[in-house]
């Protein structure tokens, strides 16, 4: 199974961006969700995660009440809406599928495990 995930670039201090997760070789859509960033010098850290159905979400304090996770099972993707962006926000994020239905906050929980992709946030 590999994870793709796309939609990183560039953007302002206030702007935007929808980041994706697709799974190629099996469908997820049992399987727990989430995206994690790693920022230059820093551990990775959790951002958000989601249930197999979508009834359940997490997310880490530092982005709560900007960022919005959400799954599309029909089509077997995890999305990952950023608003208010911030320099600080600024790292790799990388998608994940969770070892079970559940959602999942620690990296452990996870199985598959997408190569990431670069959000700069310029202020």
């Amino acid at each position: 199974v590999q994870l793709q995930a796309y939609g990183g670039g560039m953007v302002q201090a206030g702007g935007s961006l929808r980041l994706s997760c697709a799974a190629r070789g099996r469908t997820l859509s049992n399987n727990g969700m989430g995206w994690f960033r790693q920022a230059p010098g820093k551990e990775r850290e959790f951002v958000a995660a989601i249930n197999w159905n979508g009834g359940s979400t997490k997310y880490g304090d530092s982005v709560k009440g900007r960022f919005t996770i959400s799954r599309d099972r029909t089509k077997g993707t995890a999305i990952l809406q950023m608003n208010s962006l911030q320099p600080e926000d600024t790292a790799v994020y990388y998608c994940a599928a969770a070892r079970s239905s559940s959602l999942a906050m620690v990296q452990s929980e996870y199985r598959y495990w997408g190569q990431g992709t670069q959000v700069t946030v310029s202020s």
